[in-house]
Formats: structure tokens, C-alpha cells, sequence
């Protein structure tokens, strides 16, 4: 019997959403934003990202952030996984990396290891897991918060090169300006709008998922326009995408295995673990956009797509092999 488009896309295993975003850049590849019209298009993509962090910021209760980082030593190796570890590593795998792939899509993969954790996805595979979901929850939040501010710092730091792509302050103060106001201005609106942005859950993720969109179109557009497909090969492509797997397998390892050399249980450690081995294409992108121009924007932000993909794949094997083992605490 034939399934529809709906069962087949059910039955993939690559997500909805990143469909939708490889459809946006062959949209942007086809039709990209031109003249007037990409003018408007810039200024819809400030307003977007500026809309989504307002949801953040009314979404988030501030007393959940604040009981939660009661559990100060998981938040904090969370925290060293995503903002120490991951840099390391893309600082240090740049002789191997970057002349397989060049010079800027080495650059995408570092900025990929600069973002903050994912939040969705990151709860969602804890619970699959029956890891620890509250502790989850504070923590990506967390981690999404401390990366609007530290992912343009560290970028500053380890971005500049000799190839004219130089970050300074002022991207620091338009992150501020863009993403960390409007969340601010959402958390002290939650008392008028918190029961409002519940009730529409499923409108306001819209807004979630079609900023990302919008930014993905103007992104590639861009790069269009500087003839962006012109600088990349196929084989490039395949090779930042067994990158981003092996860069995705090592962290998995990592943070499955260092918890409990440490004394966190098996609930923390699942927390712990895909919490800390995740990158969010949600904050990334709309700060790539603040932070990077012309045509380097579209190759900077592919392996952060390649890897957002990637993650979500392999964490949901892992998160469903956890929840077909045994909890030790029933079988005791």
C-alpha cells in the first residue's frame, strides 16, 4: 500500500524541519533575493530573530533557571563540555581540516564548535532516555543564554584571520543589540504574554522554525549572489560531513564516559551527555548572520546545518538504545 508524503516523511530519518531548510536553499539557489527586494529581506531577518528571542524570554520562567542551577556541578561540566572541549577541538583540528576543506569551511566547522547547546532537542532526547529532564531543561536553557554572549566572544578570539574575515567588538554589541535585548524585553513582558504564548505553543513554534527559514533564504542568497557554489566542490561537501559525524561520535563518547568517572548517575550522565555533545542551529545561525558578511556567510553556516543533521540522527539511535535498557533503580 502506498504512504503518503505525510508517512513517508514520518518514516525518514532525517527531520521535517531540516528538509524544509534544504528545500530554502535550493529556493535561495533558484530565486535568490535580489536588489530592493534583498534589502527588505535583511531587515524581515533582524525583525524574525529579534521575534524569536522575545519567545525565548517569554517562554522561560526565570525561578526554573534559578532552582535548577541548585545541580551546579552538572550545569557546569555541561557548560565545559560545550564552551571549553568543543573549541579545543576546533582549534586543534585545524592542520588536518582545513586544507581537506579550505579555509572557510574550516571556519564553519569551528564556528559550529562555538554555538551554545541545542534546547528542543537536547530535552526531548533526555526524556527518550529517561535521563534527567529538569536538569536538561536549566541546562540548555542555560547554556543558550551564556552563548549569546560567549559564542561572539570566542568567535572574536578565534575567528579573525589574514583572509579578511575580522570580527570585533561592535558584533559583540550587535548580538547584544538583536538577540540578548529582545530576550530581556521577553522575560519582563512573561507577566502580561506568558499564558497567551502557552495557549499558542504551535503558532509560536512557527515562528521558531520559519526565522530559521528566512535566515537560511537570505544566508544563501547572499552567497548566490558572490557565487558561492563557485568555492565549494561535492567533495568538500562530503568531506565536512564525515567531519561533523566524527566530531559528533568523539563528543557522544565523551560525555557518556567522563560523568561517571565523576560521580554523576546514570540520569545525570544522559542529561549530561546530550546536553553536552549538541550545537544549536537556532541560535547559531541567526548569530552567524550579526556576525559574518558577504559571501563567507553561506559557507560558514553549511556545516553547522551538516552537523545540526548528523546530530539528530545519531542521538536519536543512542536515545533510543537507552530506552530499551533496563533502569538500574527498577531492576534493583
Amino acid at each position: 500500500m502506498a504512504l503518503s508524503p505525510r508517512a513517508l516523511l514520518a518514516k525518514s530519518p532525517i527531520d521535517g524541519f531540516v528538509i524544509s531548510i534544504m528545500l530554502t536553499v535550493v529556493v535561495a539557489a533558484l530565486f535568490p533575493a535580489k536588489g530592493v527586494f534583498a534589502d527588505v529581506m535583511d531587515w524581515v531577518v533582524i525583525a524574525a530573530i529579534a521575534l524569536l528571542f522575545f519567545l525565548y524570554g517569554a517562554r522561560l520562567h526565570p525561578r526554573e533557571a534559578l532552582d535548577g542551577l541548585t545541580h551546579w556541578r552538572l550545569h557546569l561540566l555541561i557548560l565545559a563540555f560545550t564552551f571549553v572541549v568543543f573549541p579545543i577541538i576546533g582549534v586543534a583540528m585545524r592542520p588536518l581540516v582545513e586544507p581537506l576543506v579550505g579555509e572557510h569551511l574550516y571556519l564553519g566547522l569551528l564556528f559550529t564548535c562555538l554555538v551554545p547547546s541545542t534546547v528542543q532537542s537536547s530535552i526531548a532526547f533526555t526524556s527518550i532516555a529517561r535521563g534527567n529532564v529538569a536538569a536538561a531543561i536549566v541546562a540548555a536553557s542555560v547554556s543558550s543564554l551564556i552563548g549569546v554572549i560567549v559564542t561572539p566572544l570566542l568567535a572574536v578570539w578565534l575567528m579573525n584571520t589574514s583572509s579578511g574575515m575580522h570580527i570585533d567588538g561592535s558584533s559583540v554589541l550587535r548580538i547584544m543589540a538583536q538577540i540578548l535585548l529582545p530576550f530581556l524585553v521577553g522575560q519582563l513582558a512573561r507577566p502580561w504574554i506568558a499564558d497567551w504564548v502557552a495557549r499558542h505553543a504551535k503558532p509560536t513554534k512557527l515562528v521558531d522554525r520559519g526565522s530559521i527559514v528566512l535566515v537560511v533564504y537570505v544566508a544563501f542568497s547572499e552567497g548566490m549572489r558572490n557565487h558561492i557554489w563557485s568555492q565549494v566542490s561535492a567533495g568538500e561537501v562530503i568531506a565536512v560531513a564525515a567531519l561533523a559525524t566524527a566530531l559528533v561520535v568523539v563528543m557522544l563518547i565523551v560525555t557518556g564516559a567522563l560523568p561517571p568517572r565523576l560521580g554523576f548517575d546514570r540520569a545525570d550522565t544522559i542529561a549530561i551527555q546530550f546536553c553536552g555533545s549538541k550545537k544549536s542551529l537556532a541560535a547559531g545561525l541567526p548569530m552567524a548572520t550579526v556576525l559574518f558578511t558577504g559571501s563567507t556567510v553561506g559557507l560558514i553556516v553549511l556545516p553547522l546545518m551538516i552537523f545540526h543533521q548528523i546530530q539528530l540522527i545519531l542521538c536519536s539511535m543512542l536515545a533510543s538504545r537507552y530506552a530499551k535498557r533496563p533502569d538500574p533503580e527498577v531492576s534493583e
